[in-house]
């Protein structure tokens, strides 16, 4: 029978097929000849120690075991043309995954996009790193794929409690990414990869006769006595269905707006906030692998940290090795930061969102707002910052250290954000509470991580789109919102996600409840 080892190896044997084979026989005391094959379940870096360690689960195969190379197919979408239509508002992860979902159940989705596909979106994106131009519509957080085609397309989650995480892996590979995401301790795909498999997706709903309906924003949502009727778009259509997906991103403010001037119930939500840090990539290895040079066989060092500060949170987040920084804002007059990397991570430096939680009692300045107080905390800060760079996409920007001293940096080398930077002193960016605590956190992360504290690293501000501002209540087991019939919030823009696996989860999550309601009728 296949027998399963966890094993600790050496970078050098963990890429090296024979290497590994020979290992693996010296373990088990066998001949190499009498093993068929190998399977990696999983890997991992071990880089606690000076000697850094690959930790590998196997499956391992002798001559006489039955190995057969596994194959993940799509499953077999019937053609819902002609059947039931259910309207899905988004088309990033929980969105794509929710409409995929309801195919397999035979309903069809309209999936209603306010941006453009990936490829159209790539002008407007140009346009915001050459020109400082935002378009309202098609950024790097609204357009086909959401916020993570073209920003990281990072797939590590710690929800594994709330849905089958390798099913949603296993759809991602058999729409073209690689298999090594069903290995790694931390899968990405990359932000150069995502756009295809996006498409791919796309073209899978559309095939199977479900609709998707791009540069199509919803101005309106209709309800009939606290039942879902439909949407109109920005064009005056209607679009009519009693079952409403809504999965719009933590950046769709619009919505929030639209559902608080219809008295449909959200409330505030707190999330987190604070700067992007960029180190020079070698720094970050240098600290993690505890060597002068990584090697060819070691991947870009990330890392992750956390500290309690002033009674809060501070943490990395979204930390993006071999990466660049990149803006993200939604609209004119605000200034948004944020971090991917390429399939390869073979950029010169590494990011981090560095952020502190926020708290309810934080957003009383802006009470009058009511549940949108946290979205307005939110924008006054990307305002301010939009403001004190100069009124463009420059981001203001301070030294490390400096800015633990309170003192304006005299330059800003060039970073990998490519609009630029002014130099700012960042505590005119924040609240005093917020500047103390971030001030207070960047020496705790100094003494924890050696040589992390420097002015070799630049922040960046504001961080400010971690999660949304604002939760749309649900039930907890229908996932139906709790006044409105037949509206399911869903992924980040609902609060109930946070990254691509789990928005695809959840997604999935809400089709099958819908296809439990419709198909008992």
């Amino acid at each position: 029978m296949p027998q399963e080892l966890l094993i600790q190896v050496t970078p050098e044997t963990a890429a090296n097929e024979s290497l590994l084979k020979d290992h693996v026989g010296k373990l088990l005391k066998v001949a190499n000849s009498e093993i068929q094959h190998i399977t990696i379940l999983k890997r991992s870096i071990d880089a606690r120690q000076k000697a850094i360690k690959i930790n590998l689960k196997l499956t391992v195969y002798m001559q006489g075991d039955v190995f057969q190379e596994q194959q993940i197919q799509l499953p077999d979408y019937p053609n819902v043309a002609n059947e039931q239509e259910v309207i899905v508002v988004g088309a990033g992860p929980a969105g794509l995954f929710a409409a995929l979902q309801l195919i397999e159940l035979g309903l069809k989705p309209i999936v209603v996009e306010r941006g453009k596909d990936v490829r159209g979106r790539r002008r407007d994106l140009k346009a915001i790193n050459r020109d400082h131009l935002v378009n309202e519509d098609s950024n790097y957080c609204f357009g086909e794929g959401g916020a993570g085609t073209y920003s990281d397309g990072k797939l590590y989650t710690r929800s594994k409690k709330r849905g089958d995480v390798t099913r949603i892996l296993e759809l991602l590979v058999a729409y073209g990414a690689t298999p090594d995401i069903l290995v790694d301790a931390h899968p990405h795909i990359g932000t150069n990869k995502l756009p295809q498999i996006i498409q791919d997706i796309r073209d899978k709903i559309i095939e199977c006769g479900g609709q998707v309906l791009f540069e199509t924003r919803v101005t309106d949502i209709l309800v009939k006595q606290n039942q879902i009727q439909g949407i109109v778009t920005q064009t005056g259509q209607i679009i009519t269905a009693n079952k409403l997906i809504l999965a719009t991103g933590h950046s769709a403010r619009d919505i929030y707006e639209l559902l608080d001037r219809k008295k449909i119930f959200i409330e505030a939500k707190p999330f987190a906030l604070g700067v992007r840090a960029e180190h020079p990539q070698s720094l970050i290895d240098s600290i993690q692998y505890s060597c002068d040079y990584r090697g060819e066989l070691l991947p870009p060092a990330p890392y992750s940290i956390v500290k309690q500060v002033g009674g809060r949170g501070m943490y990395s987040f979204c930390m993006c090795p071999g990466g660049v920084i990149a803006p993200c804002a939604t609209s004119p007059g605000e200034v948004v930061t944020n971090g991917w990397s390429p399939s390869k991570r073979d950029q010169v430096t590494a990011n981090s969102g560095i952020v502190i939680e926020l708290k309810l009692e934080d957003f009383k300045p802006y009470a009058k707002f009511g549940a949108l107080a946290g979205l307005e905390f939110q924008k006054s800060i990307e305002q301010k910052a939009w403001h004190l760079a100069g009124e463009s996409q420059k981001v203001p920007a301070q030294k490390m250290i400096d800015f633990t001293k309170s003192k304006v940096s005299s330059e800003i080398p060039k970073t990998s954000y490519v609009p630029g930077t002014t130099s700012v002193e960042l505590g005119q960016v924040f609240p005093g509470f917020l500047t103390q605590i971030l001030r207070e956190g960047f020496t705790e992360f100094g003494k924890s991580m050696k040589g992390y504290l420097t002015n070799d690293a630049i922040l960046h501000a504001p961080e400010s789109r971690t999660s949304s501002p604002v939760r749309i209540p649900r039930d907890a087991i229908t996932y139906e919102h709790l006044q409105i019939k037949g509206l399911y919030p869903c992924g980040e823009g609902a609060g109930y996600a946070g990254g691509i696996i789990s928005a695809a989860i959840d997604g999935e999550k809400c089709a099958l409840m819908i296809g439990a309601i419709l198909n008992k009728k």
